[in-house]
Protein backbone atom coordinates (compact mmCIF):
# COMPACT_ATOMS: atom_id res chain seq x y z
CA UNK A 1 0.00 0.00 0.00
CA UNK A 2 0.73 3.27 -0.51
CA UNK A 3 1.77 6.35 1.87
CA UNK A 4 0.06 8.84 3.11
CA UNK A 5 2.72 10.88 1.86
CA UNK A 6 2.43 10.14 -2.11
CA UNK A 7 -1.10 11.14 -1.27
CA UNK A 8 0.62 15.13 -0.58
CA UNK A 9 3.03 14.54 -3.67
CA UNK A 10 -0.56 13.68 -5.59
CA UNK A 11 -2.14 17.14 -4.94
CA UNK A 12 1.19 19.08 -4.81
CA UNK A 13 0.92 17.65 -8.66
CA UNK A 14 -2.71 18.16 -9.23
CA UNK A 15 -5.09 19.80 -6.21
CA UNK A 16 -7.72 19.06 -8.25
CA UNK A 17 -7.87 15.33 -8.03
CA UNK A 18 -10.86 13.49 -6.76
CA UNK A 19 -10.59 11.33 -3.73
CA UNK A 20 -11.96 8.49 -6.42
CA UNK A 21 -8.65 9.81 -8.60
CA UNK A 22 -6.84 9.77 -5.41
CA UNK A 23 -7.96 5.73 -4.51
CA UNK A 24 -6.94 4.47 -7.79
CA UNK A 25 -3.64 5.74 -7.55
CA UNK A 26 -2.29 5.24 -4.29
CA UNK A 27 -4.77 1.86 -3.26
CA UNK A 28 -6.14 3.73 -0.84
CA UNK A 29 -9.56 3.49 -0.29
CA UNK A 30 -12.15 6.51 -1.08
CA UNK A 31 -13.13 6.81 2.48
CA UNK A 32 -9.26 6.44 3.91
CA UNK A 33 -8.23 9.40 1.65
CA UNK A 34 -10.66 11.43 2.62
CA UNK A 35 -9.94 11.28 5.89
CA UNK A 36 -6.09 11.41 5.62
CA UNK A 37 -6.85 14.72 3.27
CA UNK A 38 -8.65 15.84 6.32
CA UNK A 39 -6.34 14.91 8.62
CA UNK A 40 -3.68 17.36 6.86
CA UNK A 41 -5.99 19.81 6.49
CA UNK A 42 -6.65 20.19 10.43
CA UNK A 43 -3.60 19.25 11.05
CA UNK A 44 -2.24 22.74 8.70
CA UNK A 45 -0.33 20.35 6.83
CA UNK A 46 -2.23 21.29 3.78
CA UNK A 47 -2.54 25.21 4.34
CA UNK A 48 -4.92 25.70 0.79
CA UNK A 49 -5.34 24.66 -2.95
CA UNK A 50 -4.19 27.47 -5.26
CA UNK A 51 -3.73 27.49 -9.08
CA UNK A 52 -0.80 27.86 -11.16
CA UNK A 53 -1.19 30.86 -13.47
CA UNK A 54 0.69 31.91 -16.35
CA UNK A 55 0.52 35.39 -16.69
CA UNK A 56 2.13 35.76 -19.56
CA UNK A 57 -0.73 33.75 -21.13
CA UNK A 58 -3.37 36.12 -19.76
CA UNK A 59 -4.11 39.36 -21.54
CA UNK A 60 -1.72 41.89 -21.00
CA UNK A 61 -4.05 44.73 -18.99
CA UNK A 62 -4.49 42.01 -16.22
CA UNK A 63 -0.95 41.26 -15.96
CA UNK A 64 0.31 41.54 -12.15
CA UNK A 65 3.79 42.95 -11.54
CA UNK A 66 5.97 40.64 -9.74
CA UNK A 67 8.66 40.98 -7.55
CA UNK A 68 11.48 39.32 -5.48
CA UNK A 69 12.79 41.10 -2.75
CA UNK A 70 16.02 40.57 -0.31
CA UNK A 71 15.87 41.55 2.86
CA UNK A 72 18.44 42.31 5.50
CA UNK A 73 18.05 42.52 9.04
CA UNK A 74 19.24 43.73 12.46
CA UNK A 75 17.85 41.70 15.42
CA UNK A 76 17.27 42.82 19.02
CA UNK A 77 17.16 41.12 22.29
CA UNK A 78 13.12 41.65 21.96
CA UNK A 79 13.01 40.59 18.36
CA UNK A 80 13.21 37.48 16.28
CA UNK A 81 13.52 36.45 12.99
CA UNK A 82 9.49 34.89 13.35
CA UNK A 83 8.23 38.88 14.67
CA UNK A 84 9.80 40.36 11.64
CA UNK A 85 8.25 37.76 9.45
CA UNK A 86 4.31 37.96 11.49
CA UNK A 87 4.61 41.78 11.18
CA UNK A 88 5.81 41.35 6.92
CA UNK A 89 3.48 38.57 6.50
CA UNK A 90 0.27 40.32 6.90
CA UNK A 91 0.55 43.12 4.03
CA UNK A 92 -1.73 41.40 1.33
CA UNK A 93 0.74 42.48 -1.40
CA UNK A 94 3.27 40.00 -0.11
CA UNK A 95 2.58 36.79 -1.34
CA UNK A 96 5.76 34.47 -0.20
CA UNK A 97 8.07 34.79 2.57
CA UNK A 98 11.01 33.12 3.17
CA UNK A 99 14.01 32.88 5.74
CA UNK A 100 16.63 31.95 4.07
CA UNK A 101 21.05 31.12 4.34
CA UNK A 102 22.99 32.99 2.32
CA UNK A 103 23.91 36.66 1.67
CA UNK A 104 20.89 38.21 2.79
CA UNK A 105 17.76 37.14 5.58
CA UNK A 106 14.48 37.21 4.01
CA UNK A 107 13.31 36.03 0.48
CA UNK A 108 10.17 38.07 0.13
CA UNK A 109 7.66 38.25 -3.10
CA UNK A 110 5.33 40.71 -3.98
CA UNK A 111 2.82 41.60 -6.53
CA UNK A 112 1.15 44.67 -7.43
CA UNK A 113 -0.45 46.38 -10.64
CA UNK A 114 2.58 48.63 -11.35
CA UNK A 115 6.44 48.84 -10.57
CA UNK A 116 5.19 52.23 -8.98
CA UNK A 117 2.80 50.40 -7.12
CA UNK A 118 5.45 47.73 -5.91
CA UNK A 119 8.49 50.26 -5.38
CA UNK A 120 6.03 52.40 -3.65
CA UNK A 121 5.10 49.43 -0.89
CA UNK A 122 8.73 48.38 -0.54
CA UNK A 123 9.68 51.99 0.22
CA UNK A 124 6.81 52.76 2.56
CA UNK A 125 5.81 49.86 4.39
CA UNK A 126 8.53 47.42 4.44
CA UNK A 127 11.87 49.67 4.51
CA UNK A 128 10.87 51.46 7.51
CA UNK A 129 10.25 48.76 9.69
CA UNK A 130 13.06 49.36 12.18
CA UNK A 131 14.89 46.18 12.43
CA UNK A 132 15.39 46.42 8.05
CA UNK A 133 18.49 47.15 7.30
CA UNK A 134 18.53 46.67 3.26
CA UNK A 135 15.95 45.54 0.65
CA UNK A 136 17.01 44.73 -2.70
CA UNK A 137 14.23 44.41 -5.59
CA UNK A 138 14.42 41.97 -8.91
CA UNK A 139 11.37 42.73 -10.96
CA UNK A 140 10.06 39.28 -12.42
CA UNK A 141 10.45 40.01 -16.14
CA UNK A 142 9.71 35.98 -17.54
CA UNK A 143 8.78 32.84 -15.41
CA UNK A 144 9.28 29.88 -17.32
CA UNK A 145 8.34 27.62 -14.38
CA UNK A 146 6.82 28.04 -11.35
CA UNK A 147 5.49 25.60 -8.09
CA UNK A 148 7.03 22.72 -10.49
CA UNK A 149 4.77 23.69 -13.48
CA UNK A 150 7.03 24.48 -16.72
CA UNK A 151 5.11 26.93 -19.06
CA UNK A 152 5.08 26.99 -22.47
CA UNK A 153 8.10 27.73 -24.45
CA UNK A 154 8.67 31.71 -24.20
CA UNK A 155 11.75 31.81 -26.10
CA UNK A 156 11.28 35.19 -27.43
CA UNK A 157 14.82 36.08 -26.74
CA UNK A 158 17.18 36.64 -29.81
CA UNK A 159 19.91 36.83 -28.05
CA UNK A 160 20.14 32.92 -27.60
CA UNK A 161 19.35 31.88 -31.44
CA UNK A 162 21.99 31.39 -33.80
CA UNK A 163 21.84 33.95 -36.66
CA UNK A 164 23.37 31.96 -40.30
Amino acid sequence: MSSRREILNLLRENARYTTEDLAHMTGFSESEVETIVEEFEEAGVICGYQAVVDWSAVDTDEERVRATVELNVALDRETNYSDIADRIGKFPEVTSLRLVSGDYDFDLEVEGDSMREVSHFISDKIAPIPEITQTVTHYIMESYKEQGMTFDDHDDDDRLSVSP
